[in-house]
């Protein structure tokens, strides 16, 4: 595509949403109108900058697809190796505590029951808990918030 052609799209793209941004503006007032303002001129400007060519030749070049579904495939397995070595490992932080706290309703589970179950006067719920969760309910619990 040549770069009038796609000046000329932008321009017009750009325009109808300036038209539109106007009308929003009038039913709904001048923040929102000038937030569609503000995404109407983003055409325009990727055209002057040179965005717009890069993607229209992306669009239409199967070579250029084809580099990215390689790219992507290459995240998915990427992924896939960070899945299979956390599993070889014994899990992330959520999968240990699920085991532990689930079969042997061992000492983790019991500590959350305990901060589930702290009297309302008490700062921190149980002891152990973080000091800086208690200083939050301090100040939740000051400006009547609870």
């Amino acid at each position: 595509m040549s770069d009038a052609a796609i000046f000329a799209i932008s321009l017009g793209v750009t325009l109808l949403g300036l038209v539109i941004s106007w009308g929003v503006a009038r039913r709904r007032g001048a923040a929102t109108g000038v937030r569609g303002a503000a995404l109407s001129l983003v055409p325009v400007g990727a055209a002057l900058t040179g965005v717009t060519g890069f993607l229209a030749d992306l669009v239409f070049d199967p070579e250029k697809w084809a580099g990215v579904v390689v790219l992507g495939l290459a995240v998915v397995l990427y992924m896939a190796s960070g899945a299979m070595l956390a599993r070889r490992s014994g899990g992330g932080r959520k999968g240990g505590e699920g085991k532990s706290g689930g079969k042997s309703g061992g000492e983790g589970g019991g500590r959350r029951a305990a901060a589930g179950k702290a009297p309302k006067g008490e700062v921190g719920g149980a002891q152990g808990a973080d000091p800086e969760m208690a200083e939050i309910e301090e100040i939740l619990r000051n400006r009547g918030i609870s």
